[in-house]
């Protein structure tokens, strides 16, 4: 069983936490005479964008999440003002200006989240780009399929000194969410696999069901909770409901 009073308050270091610093680490540690672009990829929910906020605090890295409408002008002005700058000129002008930027400081990352983005839009040549340009470490990460999507793009793909799959949440994922999340509150390690094995693996299908945990808990008095006490409670597995019969 794990209780929740022992838990220790600060970032949580999930196995997908500690590959992506794994990956950071050995871009920005490698031999100068290689490519530093990785990709850290999998499917929604398995907590890549945590394990990259993580890594931001931990190596000081400028880190943007793509929008949907984004351009190359817009990704560039993003990457400027995480750096406390006002992007301005042309889009070569502040391409200039990022590489400046990112090769005055050589050890530090560039995390681009929602990389599927960046190369449906066609500005993985510009990433190129500033890689090239700067010699700093860039890390794009993106959906299960973004290193089939790269890889016809030779002069990127054959940048990329690593590949680094997100991998499912396992239990001792479990316990450390649910050390941070439910807390004086004691599970068993029945019902945390109970969760683990209804989320699918997703990390954030498992705060949800651990949250919903925490509330079963407090609604009936207890402090502790194990696969019994869950009874017939569905757990969140996230597909949408069927349409109701009429």
């Amino acid at each position: 069983m794990l209780n929740q009073d022992a838990a220790v308050r600060g970032p949580i270091a999930t196995a997908n936490v500690a590959a992506f610093m794994m990956l950071a680490t050995k871009l920005i540690e490698r031999d100068p005479n290689v490519s530093g672009i990785g990709v850290f990829y999998g499917p929604s929910g398995y907590g890549k964008t945590y394990a990259s906020i993580f890594a931001q605090n931990k190596t000081r890295a400028l880190r943007v999440e793509v929008g949907d409408y984004w351009t190359k002008k817009t990704l560039l002005k993003a990457i400027l003002a995480e750096a406390g700058q006002v992007g301005r000129g042309t889009i070569a002008d502040m391409a200039e200006e990022v590489i400046h930027l990112l090769g005055d400081q050589p050890s530090r990352p560039l995390i681009i989240d929602e990389g599927d983005r960046v190369v449906d839009k066609g500005m993985i040549e510009m990433i190129r780009t500033l890689h090239d340009g700067s010699s700093a470490p860039v890390i794009l990460i993106g959906e299960e399929r973004l290193p089939v999507k790269m890889e016809p793009i030779e002069r990127v793909h054959g940048r990329v000194l690593d590949w680094v799959a997100a991998q499912p949440a396992d239990l001792d994922d479990a316990q450390q969410l649910a050390a941070s999340i439910c807390r004086g509150l004691t599970i068993a390690d029945d019902l945390l696999a109970a969760i683990v094995d209804k989320s699918g693996g997703s990390a954030r299908r498992i705060v949800t069901n651990l949250v919903k945990a925490g509330e079963l808990a407090r609604n009936r008095g207890t402090k502790s909770l194990d696969l019994a006490g869950w009874g017939p409670e569905a757990y969140f597995v996230g597909r949408a409901p069927k349409p109701r019969a009429r």
